[in-house]
């Protein structure tokens, strides 16, 4: 099949016109990239992301109560006016999850308890009251309470994860203990041969 002159130069004019346009727009590309004189660079760790106490003049931190979930234990944020200290915190805790927080699966796994639950703080550790011995909280109960007493404000200006919890029910002591995440876990002080130098 012949093709007529005037097509095949119409045929050449696109397919050379189209490979200078596919070129210029590489090498724009390619200006683009390396022309903000920005060297690439390799994967940079930022560390973990902050967290603490917000700025003065800003709004209190929301408080975290600690629910069952689906797969394991949950926080819920909830807004607060001012910063809640564990006692609030677990008065909070006790009356249950919200409809948003149910609507997200979240459940109280708490014993109905017969008394007021009190919390006492110092640097850096909560003292948790419940009226009942201690030792019969089963695991979920226990790390809900801890994980709420430990995620409030407490003074000593320790992350949650170092803040030790000890709950007291009928003379029985439990802990103390932190929160490891979403769970608690007795705190295992060092031994004083594992931190001497080799």
């Amino acid at each position: 099949m012949s093709v007529p002159n005037s097509a095949r130069t119409r045929l050449t004019r696109r397919i050379t016109l189209g490979g200078l346009l596919a070129g210029v727009l590489g090498a724009l590309s390619a200006t683009a990239l390396t022309g903000c004189g920005i060297a690439p660079t390799g994967v940079i760790d930022a560390g973990e992301p902050a967290h603490g106490l917000k700025a003065p003049g800003k709004p209190a931190p929301d408080v975290q109560l600690y629910f069952l979930g689906p797969t394991g234990l949950r926080p819920a944020s909830r807004p607060a006016t001012a910063p809640v200290g564990p006692e609030e915190a677990i008065n909070l805790l006790l009356k249950g999850p919200n409809d948003a927080e149910r609507q997200r699966g979240l459940t109280n796994v708490l014993p109905v308890l017969p008394g007021r639950v009190t919390a006492e703080t110092e640097d850096g550790k909560v003292t948790v009251h419940v009226p009942m011995n201690a030792k019969r909280l089963d695991t979920p109960s226990m790390s809900q309470l801890v994980c709420t007493a430990a995620n409030a404000s407490v003074p000593g200006a320790r992350s949650p994860s170092e803040v030790l919890v000890t709950l007291v029910g009928s003379n029985v002591r439990v802990g103390p203990m932190v929160c490891g995440g979403t769970n608690a876990f007795p705190f295992i002080q060092p031994s004083p041969s594992s931190t001497l130098p080799d």
